[in-house]
């Protein structure tokens, strides 16, 4: 039974490694297994047959599976083939959402009505998937009432509910207590 044939995605997932793809006369092995440009089973060829026909074909000898027994080769346009996959990793690219991490200052006497704004502005940091950096900052006598920090921590994490991770729990760096908190994965 003939093994299938890679498509354009595997050959690309398999280009993107760390080492480009060798082509023509840099492939060295005497026998290698050749898809045909329309993307047809050729069969095991030697180096030397395979090469000509891409060259009948006015294309290139594409290695695609070096680690295979034969080495996978393709007939294609390389230049294209390359495009393609630059085009690919592009688009890619621009469709990863980067992970910000937002800081959000408290005070342990945070008046109600900032403290409700404070919050809705973390739940939107939230929903677009940022982490946030809850830092509650201590002035004065303040630093002798730590447990109002950690009253403000617990009130934050439960008003949040259960659409969060804490990353890390609230702790004390010098005259601030600082907690992290992450967007539970959907």
């Amino acid at each position: 039974m003939p093994r299938p044939v890679p498509t354009l995605l595997e050959i690309a997932h398999i280009s993107t490694a760390d080492k480009p793809n060798r082509r023509n006369h840099e492939i060295r092995v005497p026998r290698v297994r050749v898809i045909g440009s329309d993307g047809e089973m050729i069969g095991v060829l030697t180096r030397d047959e395979a090469l000509g026909r891409a060259e009948d074909e006015g294309l290139d000898l594409v290695e695609i599976q070096p680690n295979a027994d034969p080495p996978v080769c393709k007939i294609m346009d390389f230049g294209k083939f390359r495009f393609e996959m630059q085009k690919k990793a592009a688009e890619a690219k621009k469709r990863q959402k980067q992970v910000e991490i937002k800081e959000v200052k408290f005070r342990p006497v945070t008046d109600e009505g900032d403290y409700q704004i404070k919050l809705r502005k973390m739940r939107e940091f939230l929903e677009e998937g940022d982490k946030i950096k809850v830092n509650i900052r201590f002035r004065g006598r303040e630093m002798s009432h730590q447990e109002l920090g950690r009253e403000m921590a617990a009130r934050i994490e439960a008003d949040l509910g259960e659409d969060i991770v804490i990353e890390s729990r609230p702790r004390l760096e010098g005259r601030q207590m600082v907690m992290m908190i992450a967007p539970k994965k959907k």
